[in-house]
């Protein structure tokens, strides 16, 4: 126990010294704390994760102390570590680590770059608690703790009033979803009198609750998992969460923030299996996310943008994984997923840092002959993401898409198209990026040069990752252990009896590959047409303003944030105005100015009465006293 407080306490550690002391260190020395504190937690991690693997490490759950205790009722702090989150924590450490190496030379221009390196690491901190709380209450600290350092990093550039909008815009949205969230721990706490996962797992056996509350439950927590994880209707705050530094949008994207959903629905797994209708609401909302998502990606002409609305579509999968009982296969998405999208968000980064600020690809081009390490990086994690063999969206997605196959078959086939535009605006990000001619200026093109070797080292780890990451889970065709699935069986071991667990299916193998074979050519012809589009007639996306059509209203995101305007923020708005006005103003502030006036009228009265006539002050006490014997009197 005490080398996993280590694990989470070096990054709180980290973030104290940078918050307290960094402005006087040095850059370097002040980066080489924030990164270090998060490599020593990672190589803890890999030591616990590979006592898992070779059967020597055995589960820890265990109360820290006891935090709120009255009566038989007590809510512990205390930590669980397990199969399933010593995966989060090798994600969350590992690839958070590369993030914070390429913080250091991306944010090293920054007056603030020690502030930067004190909330990456208090963001880790609050990942790594999330993790590794053993009950809901642990988790909800860690999950309001992410919140809230999304708030400081997204808004990081606060100078700029459009990235502090971002940011409350992402606080607000969120908040909208803990409130489901802490809703259904109440109804959790009401029927189980804990919030201990061991304890409601194994309490379902026992205490009899209606499935009603067991649906309201998981909807409510669900409402949760919508929010952090940017599902519809919840969604629209993760693009704007661009405004941030590109290494913050790697860490929420690719390795912390947005996956808390998937793993906070994934650790109580038990409640979701007695829910079928929660399930199949998951994996419908994921999958019109995914398609929905994938849609206003292939329009987007911001890199930034054009990623963020793949993460997204790629959330949208990993959940409808979830909702059709194939936890294995979310689990395994998120891992593949973090190594090709955290190396898509930072080579976009270097692509920007080169370019001197500028994100619109509309006026890029031909990027490979100067920066070569980040166009194979970027181009080998597009392939990831494609679901092109053998890198490691392959096999993740196309496991999901067995799974879908299996359970719907019209879920299958919006994935399959989701997949599909994929596959093209990936492509379409990667020809109109890196090949033709450059578009920019002439100032640009002179100054183009590749990143430097700090940006370009995580790149390189993480491509590789993306192109190997895959084989952790290779399919039943291949006639392979299926190292992930081996790897969670105790944690989905209730999943697996109950027939629900569909992480690495039994398909017929001809149906397994067919299923395949379908994938790769959807990939492969999305691929060639955005070759057509952007390489072979080099066509350049329309300018703002010159859309047309079906094309305007995708490009315009189907001006959702503008019915949310509309509909939400507009009111609100007006009802404030309304409040301020009637309550406010006429009400409340006429109750506190009568009351002063009073005071004053009654202190003129009074007043009246200090006239300095010592006969009348004699006077005024003769007949105080008389009254107050009158009263005695007549009160006996």
């Amino acid at each position: 126990m005490n080398y996993l407080l280590v694990i989470i306490l070096l990054p709180l550690f980290g973030f104290l010294i940078n918050a307290f002391i960094g402005k006087k260190l040095p850059k370097t020395i002040s980066g080489i704390i924030g990164s270090g504190t998060i490599l020593v937690s990672f190589v803890l991690s890999s030591v616990f994760f590979l006592g898992f693997l070779n059967g020597t490490q055995q589960k820890i759950d265990v109360d820290v102390y006891d935090w709120i205790a009255f009566g038989d009722f007590k809510i512990t702090f205390g930590l669980l570590l397990d199969q399933l989150s010593v995966m989060w924590l090798m994600v969350i450490t590992g690839v958070g680590f590369l993030i914070h190496v390429y913080s250091m030379g991306y944010m090293h221009e920054d007056e603030k770059f020690h502030n930067f390196f004190s909330y990456l690491n208090l963001f880790i901190f609050f990942m790594l608690l999330l993790v590794l709380g053993n009950n809901f209450l642990v988790t909800f600290i860690g999950w309001e703790g992410v919140g809230l350092c999304s708030y400081l990093l997204i808004g990081f550039w606060f100078k700029n009033q459009d990235y502090n909008n971002a940011a409350k815009k992402a606080f607000v949205m969120n908040r909208i979803g803990d409130l489901g969230f802490l809703i259904g721990m109440f109804l959790l706490l009401y029927n189980f009198h804990s919030l201990h996962f061991g304890t409601i797992q194994t309490a379902l056996g026992t205490i009899q609750v209606s499935h009603a509350t067991i649906v309201a439950i998981t909807m409510l927590l669900f409402v949760g998992a919508m929010g952090k994880s940017a599902q519809l209707p919840l969604y629209t705050w993760l693009p704007d969460a661009m405004a941030g530094p590109t290494p913050v949008s790697a860490l929420i994207h690719a390795a912390t923030m947005v996956t808390a959903g998937i793993y906070m629905i994934a650790r109580a797994h038990f409640l979701y299996l007695l829910a079928p209708e929660t399930m199949q609401f998951i994996a419908v909302i994921g999958a019109a996310t995914a398609l929905f998502a994938a849609t206003i990606g292939v329009f987007q002409n911001d890199i930034k943008k054009v990623l963020a609305y793949s993460t997204v579509s790629q959330l949208g999968l990993m959940f409808m994984a979830l909702g059709i009982g194939a936890f294995t296969s979310g689990v395994f998405h998120v891992v593949t997923h973090a190594f090709f999208k955290a190396c898509l968000f930072l080579g976009s980064g270097s692509v920007i840092h080169a370019l001197h600020g500028e994100q619109d690809i509309r006026k890029m081009g031909g990027l490979r002959k100067w920066m070569p390490i980040t166009f194979i990086t970027f181009l080998l994690s597009s392939l990831a993401i494609s679901g092109i063999f053998p890198f490691a969206g392959f096999f993740s997605k196309d496991e999901i898409l067995a799974a879908a196959y299996e359970h719907n078959k019209v879920l299958w086939a919006v994935a399959s198209f989701a997949s599909f535009l994929t596959a093209f605006y990936m492509f379409r990000l990667v020809f109109l990026t890196f090949t033709g001619d450059f578009r920019g200026t002439e100032e640009q093109k002179h100054h183009l040069h590749e990143s430097p070797s700090v940006i370009t080292f995580p790149l390189i780890v993480l491509a590789l990752l993306a192109v190997v990451g895959g084989f952790m889970g290779l399919p039943e065709v291949f006639h392979a252990k299926h190292f992930l699935k081996e790897f969670l069986n105790p944690v989905f071991a209730q999943a697996t009896q109950a027939g629900g667990e569909m992480g690495a299916h039994e398909t017929n193998s001809s149906i397994e590959i067919m299923l395949m074979s379908i994938a790769s050519i959807l990939a492969v012809v999305a691929i060639a047409i955005a070759y057509v589009m952007y390489v072979s007639r080099k066509r350049i996306p329309a300018k703002d303003g010159e859309q047309y059509g079906i094309g305007k209203i995708i490009y315009n995101k189907y001006y959702v944030d503008e019915i949310y305007n509309a509909l939400v923020v507009k009111p609100i708005l007006v009802l404030s105005e309304l409040a301020h006005d009637v309550l406010d103003r006429t009400f409340v502030d006429g109750i506190v100015n009568w009351s002063g006036k009073f005071s004053l009228m009654a202190g003129a009265q009074v007043r009246k009465i200090q006239n300095g006539s010592i006969g009348f002050y004699l006077l005024f006490m003769v007949v105080s006293i008389v009254a107050i014997f009158a009263f005695v009197f007549l009160k006996n």
